[in-house]
């Protein structure tokens, strides 16, 4: 590449990085469902044709932005996972999981557009499937470490459920047993329910130690998918 094409793709760079960022706010005071390309043009000082260079539709500018809030979670969990190497699994677990609660805390718009309601009339493309997944897949590495010492025991299993934690397994995490995929499943979603009830107020009035409850339940969690 040419010094002319670098200055070239490093000034796209900063101009959609700008269109990011006050769509981002945009987000904040109205929600993702109102956010419009005009309004952020008009923000910036833009036209709304040169805006449509960077991002063609509203589609494709929330899709950056959910893949931005995806991978900016993603790595603030496998940050924690990394600082927590050599802890027992279960502490790391717990690392993970108060990593992800704190960014949400410390990114609630975000956090919303990714996890809180579907925006209307917008369908997340393939390409948010990885960065959806880093979350998981920081967990899994916890898990299949475990699974390779004498730190994980198989949690039980409904018969009827086997099949499913088979597929599971072979989707998500082959070298797990079929019993920890399906824990581990559930215990994925629960996180975030977690996360969610606190984040959307569900817990207002309900609980006041948030930090005391939250590690206990992320703990009772760990031991759920068999982390000992």
């Amino acid at each position: 590449m040419s010094t002319a094409q670098g200055a070239r793709a490093r000034a796209r760079q900063e101009v959609a990085g700008a269109i990011k960022e006050a769509a981002r706010r945009q987000l904040a005071a109205e929600g993702a469902a109102k956010l419009s390309l005009r309004a952020v043009a008009r923000e910036l000082g833009m036209v709304s044709s040169a805006l449509y260079r960077y991002f063609p539709s509203r589609d494709d500018l929330l899709t950056a932005l959910i893949i931005d809030a995806y991978d900016s979670l993603g790595a603030a969990a496998e940050q924690a996972a990394d600082a927590a190497a050599g802890a027992p699994h279960p502490a790391r677990w717990t690392a993970v999981c108060e990593a992800v609660r704190a960014w949400a805390l410390a990114h609630p718009h975000e956090y919303a557009l990714i996890y809180g309601s579907p925006v209307p009339g917008y369908a997340a493309p393939p390409t948010t499937v990885r960065a959806a997944g880093r979350v998981g897949f920081v967990l899994i590495g916890i898990l299949r470490e475990a699974h390779q010492g004498p730190g994980l025991t198989a949690p039980p299993l409904p018969a009827e459920l086997r099949p499913e934690a088979r597929r599971m397994a072979a989707d998500l995490a082959p070298e797990l047993p079929p019993e920890t995929a399906a824990a581990l499943v559930a215990a994925w979603a629960q996180l975030f329910g977690l996360v969610s009830f606190e984040l959307f107020g569900q817990f207002k009035e309900v609980v006041e130690d948030r930090d005391a409850f939250f590690r206990h339940a992320v703990t009772r969690l760990a031991h759920g998918v068999g982390l000992r």
